[in-house]
């Protein structure tokens, strides 16, 4: 399948899906604490979408999964179902919504520090997120898919961590996942050449310890195979003319771009 150049009037239609996701992040915030169970953060995000911004959870009933968003605690990598059980002191999580407005797709993800993380935590969760603002300034006209790889996994590496293989960012727009996937590790100069009006994500994932996952049986919740723990950030991304535009940006992060 050949990688979706969108018009100007459907890169609007992302920017709006793209807005409406970010704003799911920033509404949940203030609940994430200790206490509250992911189920109820899937409560509240759902009836934010649905009521407050009439559009649609992307995640519920894709491919059989049953709930509307992502909650992925500790050692989880991705892919965590919400359930009965309460987030405690100490605890990450990554929330990761994607919604879908007027027929497009937006999706993004935050780590969430839960009460007062440690320190290996706290460092985790940020590296990650340097990880990823490192694969995005790579997007430019003419550069390589495999640049992003590159300058994730080198950077990650460098600081000791670990990059996930078997799940990787891809190409949205009107469907949730396009071409093209988009890996977090690689060699420069590989890969498709990005063109303006290519959207696709960015969402490494970034293990403590070793590399290797494993899916649990409930078909989805993928986690360390040691058990360590797991970061993830994500953001959708256009090819611009000249450069690249964060469609999923928020507030806090507007003042650093």
């Amino acid at each position: 399948m050949p990688i979706i150049i969108k018009t100007p009037e459907e890169i609007q239609k992302m920017r709006v899906a793209g807005r409406l996701a970010a704003e799911v992040l920033e509404m949940i915030e203030p609940h994430v604490k200790p206490g509250i169970s992911t189920n109820e953060l899937d409560r509240i995000c759902h009836d934010y979408i649905v009521n407050e911004q009439n559009a649609i959870p992307a995640p519920l009933n894709y491919h059989g999964f049953p709930k509307s968003i992502c909650t992925s605690v500790n050692h989880q990598v991705c892919h965590g179902i919400p359930s009965d059980k309460v987030l405690k002191s100490g605890d990450i999580v990554n929330i990761d919504i994607t919604v879908i407005k007027d027929g497009w797709h937006g999706d993004t993800s935050k780590m969430f520090c839960v009460g007062k993380p440690s320190i290996l935590a706290s460092r985790l969760c940020n590296i990650t997120q340097q990880a990823m603002w490192k694969g995005i300034a790579v997007v430019r006209p003419g550069a390589h898919f495999g640049d992003i790889g590159h300058a994730i996994q080198r950077f990650v590496e460098s600081q000791h961590y670990s990059v996930v293989r078997e799940y990787c960012g891809h190409g949205i727009g009107q469907g949730f996942h396009e071409e093209p996937q988009v890996l977090h590790f690689g060699k420069p100069g590989t890969g498709a050449q990005m063109q303006p009006g290519m959207v696709f994500t960015i969402e490494p994932m970034i293990n403590a310890g070793k590399k290797e996952v494993k899916q649990l049986g409930d078909g989805w919740t993928v986690v360390t195979r040691d058990r360590k723990l797991s970061a993830q950030w994500e953001h959708t991304v256009l090819v611009t003319e000249s450069g690249h535009e964060v469609l999923t940006l928020r507030k806090e992060e507007q003042a650093t771009q």
